[in-house]
């Protein structure tokens, strides 16, 4: 076996996985033509003023627009206004922006086209609550499905069935110009109608299937949501309806794209890679332990594969908050936590579990590390590492034991990133 630093060899297959998903070399392979008439961009989206900056610099002629990105450090734009505004839970700011995109696309023409810049997060950043229901209401909502253990998939169809602008609606506002959609996924199975909620993409699930969700996973909502949600006002629209007719969707950049990029340069470096799957869904720490029970399996049994490899895997995990235990950290952290303690004192597995756009949660990291002296690492800090797990507090517990990963921002999103190496 070629001989590697772990951390150093697992965060060279991040920053792969991450430039795999750059917003310009995308988009540049999905530039449409130049229109008759006007061109206008819209989005939003964690990677929202970095894949509007890349627009500018490839397209050749006038465009305006507007995009909506989240607080926090910004890629600048000469010809596309760039608004910001809060990330996972709405703010009056998105309020604000959610309008200044419908106003962008009023009173356009056949021959005018608008390119939809979408990236995940775009849902939190676009409250639009309908008629009769506030932007309180729409953050009730917001809390409840991130607290509900629910899958994306769920979340979206609840979302676009209570917005102006979600489910479509954005497309709708602009026509009857055409409507080129260039989505960067961080949804597993890259469906473009479940990122940020599909603002230009319609999907076929129904208001049905939205109300079944809430009873499903018990949301609490506020009693002018559930009136909203049993009338027919809330129907979104269906993908059929003629105004989506000429329109085009691309998904530029996945996970699926970015795992491949990661294997090929794990190979490069001497280390066979196996990609599990980029759609893996779940509660947080149920996946973590799956991957420590392959992990374990690998480094005392040689099966299901052979070591030395690294198994990669991508998509989007879920936590379930109770109103009494909320900590710092994110998903990926809490999974690589509850790693951690199922590879407790197991020697030759190193992990790294990170979010592609940079930032896990609530905190400024993407994810951190593991290995089997993490759990004892955190012992000799003070930590309680499963006391930590329970109350959803894993950044604190990686904290103390100095296995953050903290990248910063990255520009792109393609959802989450695991890699276990196994020696």
């Amino acid at each position: 076996m070629t001989l590697i630093e772990p951390r150093s060899f697992l965060t060279s297959l991040f920053d792969v996985a991450v430039t795999a998903a750059d917003p310009e070399a995308a988009i540049r392979a999905h530039l449409p033509a130049r229109p008759k008439g006007r061109t206008i961009v819209v989005g939003a989206g964690k990677a929202a003023s970095q894949m509007a900056a890349a627009f500018e610099r490839l397209w050749d002629g006038p465009l305006e627009g507007t995009v909506v990105a989240r607080h926090g450090p910004i890629e600048a734009c000469e010809r596309i206004q760039v608004l910001q505004s809060a990330h996972p839970v709405p703010d009056e700011a998105g309020l604000v922006a959610s309008s200044a995109l419908i106003e962008r696309l009023e009173g356009l023409a056949e021959d005018d086209l608008v390119v939809a810049l979408i990236s995940g997060g775009g849902s939190a950043l676009l409250p639009a609550p309908p008629e009769g229901l506030t932007l309180e209401d729409e953050i009730a909502v917001h809390r409840a499905l991130l607290a509900s253990g629910a899958p994306i998939s769920a979340m979206n169809v609840v979302r676009k069935h209570m917005s102006r602008i979600k489910g479509g609606r954005l497309a709708l506002a602009a026509s009857p110009a055409r409507v080129v959609s260039l989505v960067v996924s961080d949804v597993p199975g890259d469906n473009p109608a479940f990122v940020a909620s599909g603002p230009t993409v319609p999907d076929r699930s129904s208001l049905e299937e939205a109300r079944a969700i809430v009873s499903r996973y018990a949301l609490s909502l506020p009693e002018r949501v559930m009136a909203h949600l049993a009338s027919d006002a809330a129907r979104a629209p269906s993908p059929d309806d003629r105004a989506f007719a000429g329109n085009e969707v691309h998904v530029i950049a996945s996970a699926a794209v970015s795992l491949e990029a990661a294997a090929a340069r794990a190979r490069e470096s001497g280390i066979e890679a196996v990609i599990l799957s980029d759609a893996i869904e779940g509660e947080a720490r149920d996946i973590g332990r799956m991957h420590a029970a392959l992990a374990r399996e690998v480094v005392t049994r040689n099966r299901p594969v052979s070591k030395p490899v690294v198994l990669l895997s991508g998509g989007e995990t879920t936590v379930t908050i109770p109103g009494d235990a909320y900590g710092k950290g994110g998903r990926n952290s809490e999974l690589l936590l509850s790693l951690a303690l199922d590879i407790d004192g197991i020697a030759g597995i190193d992990a790294l579990a990170a979010d592609t756009d940079g930032i896990d949660g609530s905190e400024d990291n993407a994810g951190a590390f593991a290995d089997g002296a993490s759990i004892a690492r955190m012992r000799a800090a003070g930590i309680d590492p499963r006391a930590h797990l329970v109350r959803h507090d894993a950044w604190s517990a990686f904290a103390a034991s100095g296995d953050l990963f903290v990248p910063g921002p990255t520009g792109t999103n393609v959802n989450d990133f695991r890699a276990i190496l196994i020696r």
